[in-house]
């Protein structure tokens, strides 16, 4: 084992995820490279390392660390590059060079042992001081802690995390039981807690293991639309991911029944398996839904088609026998569902609806369940949208994975009627919570499109709810918005009956380019959002009109790479923009990014109104990088439903460039322009309601690149993956009770 020490001149290559690093140290009179797992080596930090010398291919001798311990640097020099060096949040150089001049060699002690004597430099108050002594006391505990997580390798990004939720104990706890980690920590899985769990010592049989690795399975479920899982499904999964026997797995499973984690049930002949959360969820739904239909409404609409001429001649239009229908059926019932494809009208109606309540002086609110998407129908109608967890006033709740609404039984909304568009995109534990609030006699109309892709959370709330029969449901099929002018509605129908679009009709708005191989797909999509688009009669913005849609995450023309491709060309490295590195990707200040997960807990500001602060930031939700600040360690996204976000750097796992993203996390947004790859792919993805969904997120313009065999054979491609829920089963049952 070699020990060296020396002063690191500088940091050559680190990983943020996992701490791996590349320094240059100043050892004597050489300068030496060292590379290991090292978060918080820092330019100017003075340390003693210890490991193996190496022989690069290309970069020759370099000590391979296996462990390294800090020393406190011994000059001025080395103490003001030690505090500006990033490792305290709010110290940057100038004020690093600040505090040196005024307390020279003993500015560490100052900082941790009296910190408020930093109030005497100029531009530091009570509470930067405050938070600079805090800081540099988190670090140095945070870097005792990290030393042990690594060693069952626990990424630095996830071990600040751990070490954020459980402080300075968090080593006995994890010793205790590693699995609690599944529960506590978002992002880390059973996987990653079991591997902490082998280097413990703790048994493959243990009961914590087998219940954790079950509800990991459960858990997986959900990730794909599942409610729940059958019994034998369950069951087999377990067996092949832990490596145990069947009756291991069945008596953990009734400890997990006994404790209520889980819930067992019967449908449709089989035993289904349910998170506690949704086995809830669903029953409440079934239950909340058909009492709402059922409850006596408001009832003076006899007049009602007097209503609707009154509202087609106020906006010079003419109602077809359906659209008429959707707005009778939706002020005479307690529930009733409109669906239809883009053209059909539902805008219309929704706001014929909102009109024919407000004259008998009903109070009607209208919601979606995405910022873009209540910001659209807001634009669309003139009526004021909210999203849905802001119209149930959504609180979070420390450490809970799902956020509490003050809006419930005990709080319920004070309205005669709830809109809720974009129906399709609801999960069963939000329309919950959402039933949960609706008073009895308070009408509920969702209005959506079932042949979109289902909801990205589990669940198929609309499609099962309208396969009951048992509720009001009008289906819109006849086009009526654009008929004459656009291709868009007309071949997004012709694509849902199973019939190729009309393609390249050049005064019109829909266009197929047909290119052979992946790379020049990239290479023309590129020239597309750069410069053909941009130049076409519209002028269209390329990064606020035009977005990339693309089935597929992986692959040369998934996301991945045409995020790394366009953000090349439209926001190009810069002296004057600041950026950080995470991970594969480089955030830059002007970079179009997504949030890819629910988080109850992040702070907004909004912009037009100071004043006006929230909580919660939600998957899908699209905005712009504004600031990213290195000193601080914190990038600011502005969003585009006018909220400003700041980010901790340890929360960039939640962002993702957006210059391209999925067709599924599209949904319930509309862009003026679309471009979407076609290309061969796994049957069960490449679907017809995938391209057909992909398609209506367009309001003025789609380009198809790729293959047109390809899109032949995902119009042909009917299936509809199945997702295992008993919501439709709990409907009719709940019917025939009452009956």
């Amino acid at each position: 084992m070699v020990e060296i020490e020396g002063t690191v001149v500088s940091i050559v290559y680190r990983n943020d995820d996992n701490g791996y690093t590349v320094a240059k140290i100043k050892h004597g009179k050489n300068t030496e490279s060292v590379v290991g797992y090292m978060p918080f080596l820092n330019e100017g930090q003075r340390a003693r390392f210890f490991g193996e010398w190496t022989i690069h291919q290309t970069f020759g001798q370099q000590l391979k660390v296996e462990s390294f311990e800090e020393i406190m640097p011994a000059t001025l020099e080395g103490v003001e590059k030690y505090l500006a060096s990033g490792l305290i949040p709010g110290v940057g150089p100038a004020t690093a060079k600040r505090i040196v001049e005024k307390f020279g060699m003993d500015s560490l002690d100052i900082i941790e042992m009296n910190p408020m004597k930093l109030m005497e430099i100029e531009g530091i108050g009570e509470k930067k001081a405050k938070s600079i002594a805090e800081a540099f006391k988190e670090q140095r505990e945070l870097r005792e802690v990290l030393v042990s997580l690594q060693s069952y390798g626990i990424s630095v990004t996830y071990g600040i995390k751990i070490y954020r939720k459980y402080g300075k104990d968090t080593f006995n706890l994890i010793k205790e039981n590693p699995y609690r980690l599944c529960d506590d920590i978002d992002g880390i899985g059973f996987k990653t807690a079991d591997k902490i769990a082998r280097n413990l010592g703790v048994d493959l049989n243990s009961i914590h293991r087998v219940m954790a690795g079950i509800k990991y399975v459960l858990a997986g479920c959900i990730a794909n639309g599942h409610v729940y899982l059958p019994k034998l499904t369950l069951l087999d999964e377990c067996v092949a991911l832990l490596n145990v026997s069947v009756e291991i797995v069945e008596e953990a499973l009734t400890s997990l029944i006994v404790s209520k984690q889980v819930y067992i049930d019967d449908i449709e002949g089989e035993t289904a398996v349910y998170l506690s959360s949704l086995y809830y969820s669903e029953l409440g739904v079934a239950r909340r839904i058909i009492e709402l239909s059922l409850n006596k409404v408001k009832d003076d609409f006899k007049d009602v088609e007097e209503d609707i001429k009154e509202f087609e001649k106020e906006n010079n239009i003419e109602f077809a026998i359906e659209q008429k229908e959707a707005v009778i059926q939706a002020v005479k019932n307690g529930v009733c569902i409109i669906t239809g494809g883009p053209g059909t009208g539902k805008t219309t109606i929704i706001k014929c609806i909102i009109e024919i309540f407000k004259k008998k002086g009903m109070e009607v609110v209208l919601a979606a369940p995405t910022g873009r998407a209540s910001k659209r129908i807001t634009e669309a109608t003139g009526y004021e949208a909210k999203t849905i967890h802001r119209l149930l006033e959504m609180e979070y709740v420390m450490g809970e994975n799902y956020p509490e609404f003050s809006r419930d039984e005990g709080n319920p909304l004070e309205c005669d009627a709830v809109i809720i568009d974009e129906a399709s995109m609801v999960d069963i534990l939000l329309m919950n919570s959402l039933l949960k609030a609706m008073p009895l006699g308070c009408r509920l109309i969702m209005v959506g499109d079932v042949d979109q892709l289902p909801s990205v959370g589990p669940g198929n709330v609309l499609r099962d709810i309208i396969e009951s029969q048992v509720l009001s449901v009008v289906r819109l099929n006849k086009i009526y918005r654009q008929a004459d002018e656009s291709l868009i509605a007309i071949n997004a129908h012709r694509i849902n009956s199973g019939q190729m679009p009309i393609l390249n009709d050049r005064e019109k708005d829909f266009f197929f380019i047909q290119v052979g191989n992946p790379s020049d797909m990239v290479e023309e999509i590129v020239r597309l959002v750069d410069i053909r688009l941009p130049s076409f009669k519209e002028g269209f913005d390329p990064m606020r009109d035009i977005q990339v849609l693309s089935p597929t995450r992986k692959g040369e023309v998934g996301i991945y790479n045409l995020n790394i491709k366009l953000q090349q060309v439209l926001n190009p490295k810069s002296s004057q923009k600041a950026e950080k590195q995470f991970r594969d990707f480089i955030f830059r200040v002007g970079d179009k990014v997504m949030q890819i997960k629910n988080n109850y807990s992040l702070k907004w500001q909004s912009i037009s109104n100071e004043n006006e602060t929230g909580m919660g930031i939600f998957n899908g939700d699209i905005g712009f990088i504004e600031e990213v600040d290195n000193e601080n360690q914190t990038l600011t996204v502005i969003f585009d439903d006018d909220k400003r976000v700041v980010y901790d750097f340890t929360n960039l796992d939640e962002l993702e460039m957006a210059y391209a993203v999925t067709i599924h996390k599209s949904q319930g947004c509309e862009f003026p322009v679309v471009v979407i790859p076609v290309f061969y792919g796994p049957p069960m993805l490449m679907t017809r309601n995938l391209i057909y969904t992909g398609v209506t997120r367009a309001k003025k313009l789609v380009v198809l690149v790729g293959l047109s065999r390809a899109l032949c054979n995902m119009i042909n491609n009917d299936t509809i993956a199945k997702r295992y829920t008993g919501l439709k089963k709990r409907i009719i049952s709940y019917v025939n009770v009452i009956r």
